[in-house]
């Protein structure tokens, strides 16, 4: 039987969330921002001013147009055309590597606080181990190895997130362990996994929420700064933090073509952390009334 606290967790589609979800400025700015970065993902799959692998040597470093809205690179191609390409990249590694440093992390925090004891000391110290190995040297190792790519980018940045998912779960988990109605539950002869199946992991999965959506804004900065070092998404994917390594050299002749990528991944990582914070404050109207 599910506790009210459950069910009161676990239905963030109730009226009441879309109506403080709609009061709330930070939620409201933070999902159109996020909203504007997926769809220009999905657009560039339908369309693109023009085509994204062009070279047109002729038309290089063009200043913003009536042809080319946010002018050209030095190859050429289109601005535009390579920050909605570029998004791509952003989203495809911010998913996959959220979801990896989501699944290790929770399914590593869950047990440390069911099973508790020198399993949960072994999994916590494991995690600190984990955060001196930031995605920017797990990546260099990576490449060291097996040579830069967007694979290795994904690897490397999902197990960066490990530890920090690890951490908050358990936080989290120890909270509901100690609630009255798990404790009826163990009582009452349920085992530690069905009580963590059944009663932790849905009243936590809020938390796991928004966790998972400040850190796909951490991935996408990982990512540009992977990129921008030659270890992220290689030629001729495009990429914001590779459009910015290229534009670094044409400070003085081309300014511009630095800050539309820098923009682009300002925007996306602004939009996300507000989202985050929303989605915190709207799931929890203790939180929402004290604002």
């Amino acid at each position: 039987m599910n506790s009210p606290a459950m069910v009161a967790s676990s239905t963030p589609a109730a009226p009441g969330f879309w109506r403080r979800a709609r009061a709330h400025r930070g939620f409201t700015i933070g999902g159109v921002l996020t909203l504007a970065l997926l769809l220009s993902a999905a657009l560039s799959y339908l369309w693109t001013p023009h085509p994204v692998y062009e070279i047109d040597m002729e038309a290089r470093l063009l200043p913003p147009g009536a042809r080319h809205w946010l002018g050209t690179d030095p190859f050429g191609r289109d601005v535009v055309s390579l920050l909605l390409v570029g998004a791509r990249a952003s989203i495809l590694v911010g998913v996959i590597a959220v979801g990896i440093g989501l699944v290790f992390g929770a399914a590593l925090g869950l047990l440390a606080s069911a099973r508790r004891g020198w399993v949960e000391e072994l999994i916590m110290r494991v995690a600190d181990f984990g955060f001196a190995f930031p995605a920017i040297l797990s990546a260099i190792m990576l490449t060291a190895v097996y040579g830069p790519g967007i694979v290795n980018a994904i690897i490397a940045i999902g197990i960066y997130g490990i530890p920090a998912f690890a951490r908050i779960t358990r936080a989290a988990a120890n909270a509901v362990w100690s609630r009255d109605y798990v404790q009826a539950a163990r009582t009452s002869g349920k085992g530690a996994w069905a009580i963590t199946w059944q009663h932790v992991l849905p009243n936590i999965a809020a938390v796991l929420i928004v966790q998972a959506t400040i850190r796909f804004a951490v991935a996408i900065l990982a990512e540009a700064a992977l990129s921008y070092l030659g270890l992220g998404t290689q030629p001729p994917q495009p990429s914001w933090g590779r459009m910015l390594a290229e534009a670094q050299t044409l400070m003085f002749d081309a300014p511009l073509l630095a800050v539309w990528p820098g923009l682009a991944i300002a925007l996306s990582v602004l939009g996300l952390n507000l989202l985050g914070d929303g989605l915190r404050d709207v799931l929890d109207p203790r939180l929402q009334g004290s604002r």
